[in-house]
């Protein structure tokens, strides 16, 4: 990165955006002479090629023409057309009022480029972006926002004047908003910061749909047992992250929307130089229950991992859906139904690791082997089954507890019966059960297996 972009203030020009993201002195302009606010050009990210486009916010107060719109959607276009992925730089307040509907055409040409695009697209959301602006991040694939910007359809003057409702255009669209409710999928601090987020997100996409995603000599293999991390009381919780970290190559655990949904946990990663995504149930938060919130963020990465062809490592430990009367009111089923789908029609090669616990229909969801995993491990102590011991003897022996029996010794007794690791692997729906230090050389060769 060159010297001059040491010192920065909070945000660049657009063409000091542009030349943030590319390798030095990489960077060659597109269409420059048309303008309109709009900078475009190709260069190089760590040796790939990619393709941007970012706007000036101090171009007519970085309000989009038909002229500008244009050129972004030739961009994307053009980098569709070349395979290789498109990073844009939105920073406008939306269509140009002067040009009335000429503006709007031109978004509809940008959304339709989105639309059919079959590479990966990146935003980075630097300043504002407004109205119809906002569309753009959203129908890609990443967006990354710093700290000071903001983004939504309908601005604050404008809702105060229809709803009388006063909010600030932070609390309204600033990344703490976009962060949790899974619109923004990174934050950065600042320009510089995202340069570097993009930068690392591309390392483990492939330039477009159907392409193989990059090989990287691979990084050490964590000494530490996976295993360790679980405590010895199955009621204690734990940080799942750090089962992901030490089955990973060591420091190539790249999260996710952290935010958003923190029961479960989505992220990039690599094993053995191969880019995997993980995603896992985080007992720190809900007890690591599954909610609407988690089912559609399990559906979006499940989605996005397969159209890009990128294997999928399921860590689960979960004890069902979160029941209740907000959860059936939000939906749960649609979007519980939205990650089995996701599951049951992906082709990349996945493996599920049962970790502690998983029960009932949070089993399944979770990349079950009959929703086609290509191989599911358990370790030693894990528990699978319909329902936790104690809710299943409540059903099923409800006449004799209600009688006098000892409900926890039938659990017991229930729980030694049914739910060890053992009793799955033994009918065939666990195919092996595998010490926690073996984990990683189980997921390695099955990757390597599905690559050859």
């Amino acid at each position: 990165m060159s010297a001059v972009f040491d010192v920065l203030p909070e945000q660049l020009a657009a063409r000091a955006r542009l030349e943030l993201l590319f390798d030095a002195g990489t960077y060659r302009p597109i269409r420059s002479a048309v303008g309109d606010g709009v900078l475009s050009g190709s260069g190089r990210v760590q040796g790939r090629a990619v393709v941007a486009w970012a706007q000036d916010g101090t171009f007519k107060g970085g309000s989009l023409g038909a002229s500008g719109g244009e050129t972004i959607a030739r961009t994307i276009a053009r980098a569709d057309a070349l395979g290789v992925p498109v990073v844009g730089f939105p920073h406008s307040g939306g269509a140009r009022l002067q040009e009335g509907v000429a503006a709007l055409t031109a978004y509809a040409a940008i959304f339709r480029a989105q639309a059919q695009a079959t590479v990966p697209m990146i935003s980075v959301v630097s300043g504002p972006c407004a109205g119809g602006a906002a569309y753009s991040p959203a129908l890609g694939d990443f967006v990354v926002m710093t700290a000071d910007a903001v983004m939504f359809l309908t601005g604050p003057k404008i809702i105060e004047r229809v709803t009388r409702e006063v909010i600030s255009a932070t609390d309204l669209g600033g990344p703490k908003v976009h962060g949790a409710n899974g619109v923004s999928h990174l934050v950065a601090r600042d320009d510089v910061h995202a340069a570097e987020l993009v930068r690392e997100l591309l390392s483990f996409l492939p330039d477009r749909v159907g392409n193989g995603t990059p090989l990287v000599p691979p990084a050490d293999a964590p000494e530490e047992d996976p295993g360790d991390v679980l405590p010895e009381s199955a009621r204690k919780v734990y940080d799942v992250r750090e089962v992901a970290r030490r089955i990973l190559d060591r420091g190539t655990f790249f999260e996710l929307s952290p935010k958003w949904a923190r029961n479960l946990v989505v992220g990039f990663g690599r094993v053995e130089g191969r880019a995997v995504g993980v995603i896992a149930n985080q007992p720190k938060h809900l007890g690591g229950c599954l909610d609407a919130a988690a089912a559609e963020k399990g559906a979006w990465f499940v989605d996005l991992c397969d159209r890009f062809g990128i294997p999928l490592v399921v860590l689960a430990d979960t004890p069902g859906f979160l029941p209740g009367a907000t959860q059936e009111q939000a939906g749960v089923l649609r979007h519980g139904a939205s990650l089995l789908r996701a599951f049951g029609r992906a082709s990349v090669p996945r493996v599920t690791v049962t970790l502690r616990q998983a029960y009932g229909g949070a089993h399944i969801v979770m990349n079950s082997r009959d929703l086609g995993a290509t191989l599911t491990l358990a370790w030693p102590g894990a528990r699978i089954g319909v329902m936790g011991a104690r809710q299943a003897v409540e059903l099923v022996r409800r006449r004799e507890i209600e009688a006098g029996a000892d409900a926890s010794m039938l659990a017991d007794a229930y729980e030694a019966e049914h739910l060890p690791v053992r009793v799955a692997a033994a009918a065939g729906f666990v195919d092996e059960v595998v010490a926690p230090s073996e984990t990683r050389d189980r997921i390695a060769h099955v990757l390597e297996l599905a690559q050859t």
